[in-house]
């Protein structure tokens, strides 16, 4: 039986610490109706999440230095397995988190109850580290192409107000400024 002072327990008692406070305000940002509460809570939720993956990820280094040679840190195998699929769950749990956070932004709360029902049923152990980070970057890929369509749409509309204003010959009177139209 492995000792209470193995640096296991205790760096896994502070990451069941950070779940434990992660499903707390996990919990309130699902209850909260207010706009800008629920979107503070995102913003913590996902950076707990991030914080608390990287932990595990560490711990699972460490169980697998340790499953190299159990015996000589006074561990077996069964407990190495014990190990694991304890980071595995904790790995779930925060996956969920996050996944639903991220699939209620800018959702309203009565869609937001049927995909967490829906996201509960996924099976995250399936989704690696590098996937997520692929997804995420495939939407700042389209976030980021999005606004440059809408400025080079913008730019062509500039382009036509200019060309229509200078055909009347009524620079004067437009009715935005060129800063009010980049606005808009």
């Amino acid at each position: 039986m492995p000792s209470a002072q193995d640096p296991f327990y205790v760096v896994k008692q502070e990451i069941q610490e950070s779940i434990d406070k992660l499903k707390s305000t996990f919990h309130q940002w699902e209850n909260t109706a207010d706009v800008g509460e629920r979107s503070s809570l995102s913003k913590e939720v996902l950076a707990s999440c991030e914080s608390i993956a990287w932990q595990v990820d560490e711990l699972d280094k460490a169980i697998s230095v340790a499953a190299r040679d159990p015996s000589w840190y006074g561990i077996d195998e069964v407990e190495v397995e014990n190990r694991r699929k304890w980071t595995s769950d904790a790995r779930t749990q925060v996956n969920k988190a996050k996944r639903t956070v991220e699939a209620g932004k800018g959702s309203n709360n009565a869609s937001l109850s049927g995909m967490h029902r829906e996201l509960m049923r996924l099976p995250s152990s399936h989704q690696t580290t590098s996937n997520q980070y692929a997804a995420q970057d495939n939407d700042d890929f389209i976030e980021s192409e999005s606004d440059r369509q809408m400025l080079l749409i913008k730019k062509i509309k500039w382009g036509r107000v200019k060309t229509v204003a200078g055909s009347l010959n009524t620079d004067k009177d437009w009715k935005y400024s060129a800063q009010e139209f980049w606005v808009k």
